[in-house]
């Protein structure tokens, strides 16, 4: 029996010394936990529409005339309308709560604008076709311009950076480059109204109309600079609604220069649009505990 409870003993004793050799058992570290937060990270595209404030300031080249007429001043006029369009972009969120990104955008637009601008000269001395310089009638010489311009469509490469007031909401600033397709057309005409008789006679003899400009059109494709502010919110992981406004300038053009119709003709444009963004790499954030 003595013998029996040695044994055991020492069996025992050999059993806990090769425990105590072995390697402490590994610790497994629990999966990471998806929280239910809103990524931005990825690829979006959508569309949009909305309404433009455009203006045009066009000042016209004084015209070598015989005739006393009364030159075109400078004037502004609103080229404004409608426009829709769709957009390209790409997000990074930086952290919790920074965005920073591109967009691309092109628009068509319904920004028109058409003017007939006039110029009456004082009654002067003239012979019976309105050449200044006779003393047998008067005349008044009236400058007319046929004037249109176009929008017909733009598009912007700019870059965006935000803040997210909350995990689905950011407020952005953006600005690029702006290029916009335009059309301007002009037309000048000056007609003579003679009177009489003598240089006091207000009877009317005759009306001569003389086209010094003809009717001309061209559509050009300018370059300018643009900047803006918007806010963008999701509403699932892939859909999202923004409210955006853009400022864009293109600067100064002349136009036919060096004919009766010259014009340099500065654009600016104020724009306010609505559209709706889908991410396709849209995915949640990951969170390690």
């Amino acid at each position: 029996m003595k013998l029996i409870v040695v044994t055991a003993a020492l069996s025992l004793l050999a059993t806990n010394a090769m425990a105590a050799d072995l390697a402490a058992k590994p610790y497994v570290k629990a999966p990471p936990v998806v929280d239910p937060v809103w990524s931005w990270t990825g690829f979006y595209a959508g569309l949009n529409a909305g309404y433009s404030w455009g203006r045009a300031d066009t000042t016209i080249a004084p015209i070598a005339l015989p005739f006393p007429a009364t030159q075109f001043g400078a004037f502004g006029r609103n080229v404004d309308g409608w426009l829709a369009g769709g957009q390209l972009g790409y997000n990074w969120q930086v952290d919790p709560k920074w965005v920073v990104g591109l967009e691309g955008d092109i628009q068509a637009t319904g920004e028109r604008w058409s003017r007939t601008v006039t110029t009456t000269s004082a009654r002067y001395g003239s012979n019976i076709v309105g050449i200044p310089g006779g003393t047998d009638f008067n005349s008044i010489a009236t400058l007319t311009g046929n004037l249109s311009y176009d929008l017909q469509w733009f598009a912007t490469f700019r870059g965006r950076v935000g803040g997210l007031s909350d995990p689905q909401t950011l407020w952005y600033a953006t600005g690029g480059l702006a290029i916009g397709e335009f059309k301007y057309s002009s037309a000048t005409t000056l007609g003579i109204q003679v009177f009489g008789p003598g240089l006091g006679g207000t009877t009317p003899l005759g009306a001569f109309n003389f086209p010094i400009g003809a009717g001309v059109s061209t559509t050009d494709t300018r370059l300018g600079w643009t900047i803006g502010a918007g806010a963008e919110r999701k509403f699932t992981r892939n859909w999202s609604a923004k409210l955006e406004y853009l400022y864009m300038d293109f600067g100064t053009k002349t136009y036919f220069a060096g004919t009766a119709n010259q014009a340099d003709v500065s654009f600016h444009d104020h724009v306010l649009r609505a559209g709706f963004n889908y991410a396709f790499t849209s995915t949640p954030v990951v969170a390690k505990y």
